[in-house]
């Protein structure tokens, strides 16, 4: 058993060996985690990964089958009630009555969590700035878009200033204007408030865009974590995709024998070559290519993506496993 410090000194995330299983099936095998207070943590991997059931260990709405977990220095098994007075949570489907207006649902919000009337008035004037929710506040939410749903849900979740706040896949659905608007109000709380932030999303984008460190999960595990730029990194410098028609019996071989060529990956019709000198390398690559007799659709040279590093450590795109998760 680990010996805890004072919670002053506690990451505002820690998991040890986190496991969750259904029946036999264990959709989080054996997560480690450490998240740092005031860091934007974004947890990326497609649907069935073990995502959504990490989050719903931390936020305890669901025992670990084994591991342990804190949250602001509170274990989530031994001390629940601890780690929900201190966490503010916005999962993917928001639980909001369309009888009520926005300020009525922020008002019972506050009341819940033991607010006076004079805070929650102060609570609902700066939440009505900081999430840009203005007047859609005084209106019932049954007459709201999606984007303003997210954003009372959203702002719901900060009434009681949260040391931690967990967002569950936060713009899916949402239309591309909706989505930029919440990954400024996100980077507006980090930034601002300095509430620590895990964030769980299928969009690479928004990882790259938000993110201090990202962990990749793939079938109940991480697979890899860093930085932004570092995961990108780690695929190398230049990356030259090639679209093709046909078989590729021999082409990866020969690919890989170039100097400067890294890495040869073929994935449902496409290569990927990984080079730290891709405007050198892409001509050679062409040359080759020609002289395997590969019909080429498509040819590019451009750096990594988070995508790319998806690839390389789960052997798989993003959009590739359609499989739900188990929860």
């Amino acid at each position: 058993m680990s010996i805890r410090r004072s919670y002053a000194d506690l990451p505002a995330i820690q998991t040890e060996g986190l496991v969750r299983k259904f029946g036999d099936n264990a959709a989080v095998d054996g997560v480690d985690l450490e998240v740092a207070p005031g860091e934007i943590y974004g947890f990326l991997g497609p649907n069935g990964a073990g995502k959504t059931t990490t989050v719903r260990m931390l936020v305890t709405l669901l025992a670990p089958s084994a591991g342990r977990a804190w949250v602001a220095g509170r274990d989530v098994v031994s001390d629940p009630g601890g780690v929900r007075l201190r966490i503010g949570v916005a999962l993917q489907e928001a639980a909001l009555d369309a009888m009520q207006t926005g300020a009525e649902i922020l008002r019972l919000q506050g009341r819940l969590y033991g607010l006076t009337g004079t805070e929650i008035q102060h609570r609902i004037k700066d939440l009505r700035d900081l999430i840009d929710i203005g007047d859609a506040l005084d209106r019932f939410v049954g007459g709201y878009s999606g984007g303003m749903r997210r954003r009372l849900d959203l702002a719901s979740a900060l009434m009681h200033n949260p040391e931690v706040l967990f967002l569950d896949e936060p713009t899916t659905g949402l239309d591309p204007v909706s989505r930029m608007k919440t990954w400024e109000e996100v980077k507006r709380l980090n930034s601002e408030l300095g509430v620590t932030i895990f964030l769980t999303t299928q969009y690479l984008e928004e990882a790259d865009q938000l993110a201090d460190r990202v962990g990749i999960i793939d079938r109940g595990r991480i697979v890899a974590e860093g930085t932004p730029a570092e995961l990108k990194r780690s695929v190398g410098q230049d990356l030259i995709i090639v679209s093709t028609r046909g078989r590729l019996d021999g082409v990866v071989e020969r690919l890989r024998a170039i100097e400067a060529v890294e890495r040869v990956d073929a994935h449902d019709g496409e290569l990927t070559v990984a080079t730290p000198d891709g405007s050198r390398v892409v001509g050679r690559v062409a040359v080759a290519l020609e002289r395997a007799g590969i019909a080429v659709d498509g040819l590019t040279l451009r750096t990594p993506t988070l995508d790319d590093v998806f690839l390389e450590v789960t052997g798989n795109r993003m959009g590739d496993q359609e499989t739900e998760e188990a929860a």
